[in-house]
C-alpha cells in the first residue's frame, strides 16, 4: 500500500514530482494532502516524514522522504523510469540531482503558483544563469541522448522529466523566453496528462498564501 503526502497543488512543487511519476506509470497510490504554510519548519509534519516536509511515501507505514530518494524507490518498483541506455541513465541521474539541488536563484525568484500567469520580465543576472543552465541541459538531453520518438528529455518519460517538471511551471508562469528546442520540451510537458489534472486541481484549491501571491505585480500582471 502506497501513500504519498503532499502540499498544495498550487504551490507545493517538491509534491508535482513523485505524483507525476505514480500517475505517469499507473502506480496505485492513496493521495493526501496537507496545507504548506510556507518555508519555515512545520512540526505538525514530524509524523509524516523525518523532516517535518512534503512530500512523503509511506509505504506499509514506512516513510520515505525528498523527491529525488522517492523517485529512486518507486524506480525501483517500475524501472522504466531510467532510461535503459547506461550512458544516457546516468546522465539522467546527474541531472535529477542537480534539480534537486540547484536552481535555487530562479526558484527563489520565481516561486511556484499554478493561477498566475504573468507578463514577465528581464531576468537578474544570477537567474539568467539558472536558465541558461536549464536550456542547456534540455537541449544536450533532447539531441545527444533521446533515444526512439518520445518527446521527453531521454525519449519516454523518466524521473527526469519528474524532477524538471516543477520548473517547467515556473518558466511558463513568469513567461520565460526559451529557444526552440527548450520551448518544445516546455510544452510537451505542459501538455501531459498528469500535469494537466494537477494543473486543474491548483485552480480548484481556495487556500491561499499572499507572501507567494503578491509577487505577480512584480512581473507585470497577468498576461493573456
Amino acid at each position: 500500500m502506497l501513500d504519498l503526502y503532499i502540499g498544495n497543488k498550487n504551490y507545493s512543487s517538491w509534491s508535482l514530482r513523485p505524483w507525476l511519476l505514480l500517475k505517469h506509470f499507473g502506480i496505485p497510490f492513496t493521495e493526501h494532502m496537507v496545507s504548506v504554510a510556507g518555508r519555515e519548519y512545520n512540526a505538525a509534519l514530524k509524523p509524516l516524514a523525518g523532516n517535518a516536509r512534503v512530500p512523503s511515501l509511506h509505504v506499509d507505514g514506512f516513510q520515505i522522504w525528498e523527491s529525488i530518494a522517492i523517485a529512486e524507490y518507486l524506480a525501483e518498483l517500475e524501472p522504466r523510469m531510467w532510461p535503459a541506455d547506461t550512458k544516457a541513465r546516468a546522465r539522467a541521474r546527474s541531472i535529477s540531482a542537480e534539480t534537486h539541488a540547484g536552481f535555487v536563484r530562479l526558484r527563489t525568484a520565481m516561486p511556484m503558483n499554478l493561477k498566475l500567469k504573468l507578463k514577465g520580465k528581464p531576468a537578474t543576472p544570477e537567474v539568467q544563469r539558472d536558465i541558461d543552465r536549464i536550456v542547456e541541459i534540455w537541449s544536450e538531453a533532447r539531441t545527444c541522448f533521446v533515444s526512439g520518438d518520445g518527446p521527453y528529455l531521454f525519449g519516454d518519460l523518466s524521473v527526469a522529466d519528474a524532477m524538471f517538471a516543477p520548473i517547467v511551471w515556473r518558466l511558463h508562469i513568469y513567461n520565460v523566453p526559451l529557444p526552440p528546442v527548450a520551448a518544445a520540451y516546455r510544452d510537451t510537458m505542459l501538455a501531459h496528462p498528469a500535469m494537466q489534472e494537477w494543473y486543474v486541481a491548483a485552480l480548484a484549491e481556495t487556500e491561499a498564501h499572499e507572501h507567494y501571491d503578491r509577487i505577480a505585480s512584480e512581473y507585470g500582471g497577468a498576461r493573456d
